[in-house]
């Protein structure tokens, strides 16, 4: 009869995200995930070829958790869009260690990034969409004001997440709607 797994593959990814929000990428090895686990270091093992495998798996996991973190919700796309800003904001000042994890290097399988890939990607389309009919912009400007905006966040962002600028969650939330509303006209 076949052993029955007591430590799913989720479970694992899910220790991993904990140590990473808590302690940095550099903190989640083998010996950290299984003492946050309170097991031994087999079931990590059995699941993944090595760590590195773990590590691009951690990446998506990650992801997507960000993701889900994302209010979607707002009545127009200049709405989320903002809303979007808010919670790349929200990250940085909340949960540094992620934010660094995903936006400055430290995953395994970052991509980079050209001005036209911020604005132009697939997931964007219908918020250009959505912005140019709402404000009157063409699309090419609501591109723009996208890039503009997701510039702007991130370098506020990663300022925020490296300690280099304090601020507390309602200055940096103030910028956000601010700069949104400058770079849309």
């Amino acid at each position: 009869m076949a052993r029955k797994v007591m430590i799913s593959k989720d479970m694992i990814l899910d220790a991993a995200l904990r140590l990473l929000i808590r302690e940095g990428y550099s903190n989640v090895n083998i010996k950290t995930i299984a003492a946050e686990l309170n097991c031994s270091t087999q079931p990590i093992a059995w699941h993944f070829k090595n760590m590195d495998e773990m590590r691009r798996e951690l990446a998506v996991y990650a992801e997507k958790y960000a993701e889900s973190r994302i209010t979607k919700e707002s009545e127009n796309a200049a709405g989320i869009f903002e809303n979007m800003g808010r919670a790349y904001i929200s990250m940085a000042i909340k949960e540094p260690n992620l934010f660094r994890f995903l936006y400055l290097g430290e995953r395994p399988i970052s991509k980079p990034f050209t001005t036209d890939s911020i604005a132009k990607s697939e997931n964007s389309k219908e918020l250009i969409v959505g912005i140019a009919s709402q404000t009157g912009l063409s699309e090419e400007q609501a591109a723009s004001c996208i890039r503009n905006i997701v510039i702007y966040s991130h370098g506020l962002a990663t300022m925020i997440a490296t300690g280099v600028l304090k601020l507390d969650e309602n200055e940096a939330m103030a910028m956000i709607s601010e700069a949104a509303g400058k770079f849309s006209g």
